[in-house]
């Protein structure tokens, strides 16, 4: 009996464990958020990075790991990540092709990391410049969203 109820407690630690592990921010390209938000509308989040970007990889570690920015985001948004540099992946986009860094460029990204906004309709918002910290970034997200339903 007492093997029982240790294998049980060490299977529910496992199994918490994972869950918690598994608890992150549900990144899609480009290509996959034109066709999910023409089923399901919904913000769009695009992560505009470099692979060289000190900040970039800061939000990574830091900022996409919390608790708070991943409930929100998965909530209210299509996250997308972006590179800046990347011109061999391509996929089409109203009727033109585009590489990540093309699109990177018509949406006007000037810096890194830089977290452009889109509506349903995948029209250009706004754009978040700059690394932030969790809690003012979620506060910021809030504030747009609340902006933009008025």
């Amino acid at each position: 009996m007492k093997k029982m109820v240790g294998i049980l407690v060490i299977g529910l630690l496992v199994s918490t464990q994972l869950k918690a592990q598994a608890q992150e921010i549900t990144w899609y390209s480009f290509e996959e958020v034109i066709d999910k938000v023409e089923t399901t509308p919904k913000m769009i989040l695009i992560d505009v990075y470099t692979d060289w970007c000190g900040w970039c990889k800061k939000m990574d570690k830091e900022t996409f790991t919390d608790k708070e920015v991943i409930a929100y985001v998965n909530e209210n948004f299509y996250a997308v990540k972006l590179n800046a540099e990347d011109s061999k992946k391509k996929f089409e986009f109203r009727g033109r092709e585009y590489s990540e860094e093309d699109m990177a460029r018509a949406m006007r990204v000037q810096s890194y990391p830089n977290f452009v906004i889109m509506d349903a309709a995948m029209e250009n918002i706004t754009q978040l410049p700059g690394y932030r910290e969790a809690k003012p970034f979620v506060s910021s997200l809030v504030a747009l969203l609340e902006n933009f339903k008025q």
